[in-house]
């Protein structure tokens, strides 16, 4: 097995994942993942498809990514993770699946309109 190439998004932000037969080790921005986030919350949803399949030791992670914030950019790779996990064994997409981890989150930030405040805030109005 070579590497494998997949690619996540997540409101604006894109990861780009490299997987890799190793010993666990996830690199983020040439950083180790625990250094480039922060909180537990964010390294465990880096960690959760490879730990609900049973693959966290065997495949090294090396991740490319951009735009966003760091939530935006965990839920990104956690995505692009699994869809590697799945081309190496198909076995895995029911497991991913039923967890909704390869499921993509559309939503977007909603774009400012003229005449408004905000996307959907109106400035305030004055009846005289």
């Amino acid at each position: 097995m070579d590497v494998i190439h997949k690619v996540g998004r997540r409101k604006t932000s894109v990861a780009r994942v490299y997987l890799s037969k190793g010993k666990g080790k996830i690199t983020i921005n040439k950083k180790d993942f625990k250094d480039y986030f922060p909180t537990n919350l964010l390294r465990y949803k880096i960690e959760q498809a490879q730990s609900l399949v049973d693959q966290k030791d065997n495949f090294d992670v090396v991740v490319n990514v951009f735009g966003g914030g760091l939530t935006g950019q965990a839920e990104a790779i956690r995505l692009a993770i699994s869809r590697a996990l799945v081309e190496i064994d198909p076995e895995n997409k029911e497991k991913l699946k039923t967890q909704s981890l390869l499921t993509r989150d559309s939503r977007m930030v909603e774009r400012k309109k003229p005449g408004q405040k905000k996307a959907r805030k109106k400035f305030q109005f004055s009846k005289r």
